[in-house]
């Protein structure tokens, strides 16, 4: 699998498990990028389109939601994706947009496939589809020890959403799931510790996406 490249946008993905600190090293690096320039815009999945935000309601909020199925998670995640990658990443990039995305297509693989354990060509072809081949040149893996990602969420006091909620053996098999991706796609996903301050994480990011940007 490679990265599809743009001749003038960019295209970076954050993932990691709940907790592991994506919000703040997304709003840093747009700081960052912005101070020196650069058009950026951050997409959530699920989420970023009209249909995508009715999707990610009945994934995370709605109380139907309890009763979903593991199929029927997936192809969810999957309409959403295919819609945001079509009304927004393509024609932003196409632009010269740098893109963040706060989360993609590895989420559903790990979560969906490795940790619902739903079968993983199934779950490899429907990403595929969805994505019909656009993929993030930089994916950044913020990893984090499942015990201190337990801790943080549980700590906000704020009601938590249907992932969230999940217990601790899914977070575990989150982590693990994510480790692996990254091992198997060294190119393209960059395991970052996500224990460290803030500032020396974002130092970190920063120097990944320089180089990824001069590679393409």
């Amino acid at each position: 699998m490679s990265a599809t490249s743009s001749k003038s946008g960019f295209l970076l993905s954050f993932e990691g498990s709940e907790g592991c600190g994506k919000s703040t090293q997304i709003r840093l690096l747009q700081q960052h990028l912005e101070s020196s320039g650069q058009s950026v815009v951050i997409l959530r999945e699920p989420g970023g389109t009209e249909i995508g935000e009715e999707i990610r309601h009945l994934l995370q909020h709605a109380k139907a939601g309890s009763a979903m199925t593991p199929e029927s998670e997936l192809l969810l995640f999957a309409a959403s994706r295919a819609q945001i990658v079509r009304e927004k990443v393509r024609p932003l990039l196409a632009s010269g947009t740098f893109v963040i995305l706060d989360r993609f297509l590895d989420s559903t693989t790990v979560y969906q496939g490795l940790a619902r354990g739903l079968p993983l060509d199934a779950v490899a072809a429907i990403n595929t589809f969805a994505t019909g081949g656009t993929l993030p040149q930089l994916t950044v893996l913020l990893d984090l020890e499942t015990d201190i990602a337990w801790q943080r969420i549980h700590a906000t006091g704020r009601e938590l959403d249907r992932m969230e909620s999940q217990p601790r053996e899914f977070y575990e098999k989150v982590r693990q799931g994510y480790l692996d991706l990254a091992r198997a796609e060294p190119a393209r996903i960059a395991i970052v510790d996500a224990s460290g301050t803030p500032e020396a994480i974002h130092g970190e990011i920063l120097n990944l996406v320089e180089t990824h940007r001069h590679a393409v």
